[in-house]
């Protein structure tokens, strides 16, 4: 009889490190304001960009930096900001955006903002869109988040898609071909989600098939993935592995 070879699932811990991030046109602005830390003219910054775009990288070395508190919107109560904070001045805030649904997130938000600012702390805010979008309900902190510095990470673009396969890549101790990456590009979804989705598949079909990771393949998982683009003659004419 003969069985299938079947995918593990290994493990593996995306590069989050500063020398990893991938600096590009559409995030350097958003690096440089990070960088600039504790040098920033507000309490609070708001870096915002479609999902996967890099605002959990960025927000990691800024972390790294600043030894600042993560949360998210459900963790926001006023009378559990105390424990929550413990000694930190720094704090940031994951989903920004969800705050308005959270209940009592958006006072307990006004309130954080006023503790970090009354001991000279700094809050970054991470979202897929900038405040004025937030469908916030309470002037002041609508106010006091319209007026902080917000800073965009745009959509990718080829230069930045490419980056990205290539470290999504290395993180999982692959190392494509550049044929493989310029098949992709015109491919796949064109957001940091669809990139993360086909590094993983091929990743799986790698294994589970016993093949490496070429063209042929990669033509063989967006298929399967119903992903279409340009034709292209010279690839459909490879042979299998």
């Amino acid at each position: 009889m003969v069985f299938e070879q079947l995918p593990f699932e290994f493990s593996h811990q995306p590069a989050m490190a500063p020398e990893d991030f991938l600096v590009v046109p559409g995030n350097a602005e958003a690096l440089t304001w990070i960088n600039q830390w504790p040098a920033w003219p507000s309490p609070a910054l708001v870096v915002h960009g479609p999902p996967g775009c890099g605002k959990s990288h960025l927000c990691a070395v800024w972390r790294r930096r600043s030894r600042a508190v993560l949360l998210h919107p459900e963790d926001l109560r006023v009378k559990a900001l105390p424990m929550l904070l413990g000694q930190a001045t720094a704090v940031a805030l994951d989903h920004a955006d969800r705050v308005a649904d959270m209940g009592d997130g958006e006072r307990a938000l006004l309130h954080l903002f006023n503790l970090l600012k009354q001991d000279q702390g700094h809050l970054l805010l991470l979202a897929d869109s900038a405040p004025a979008h937030w469908g916030l309900a309470l002037p002041d902190l609508r106010s006091r988040l319209v007026a902080a510095p917000a800073v965009m990470v745009s959509s990718p673009d080829d230069q930045l898609l490419a980056a990205m396969l290539i470290k999504l890549f290395a993180d999982r101790q692959l190392q494509p071909g550049t044929d493989v990456i310029r098949y992709l590009l015109p491919r796949i979804d064109r957001s940091f989600a669809g990139v993360r989705r086909v590094v993983e598949a091929l990743d799986r079909a790698a294994l589970a098939e016993r093949r490496r990771i070429s063209v042929p393949l990669a033509r063989d998982v967006l298929t399967r993935l119903g992903l279409s683009g340009p034709p292209d003659a010279a690839a459909a004419a490879d042979p299998p592995v």
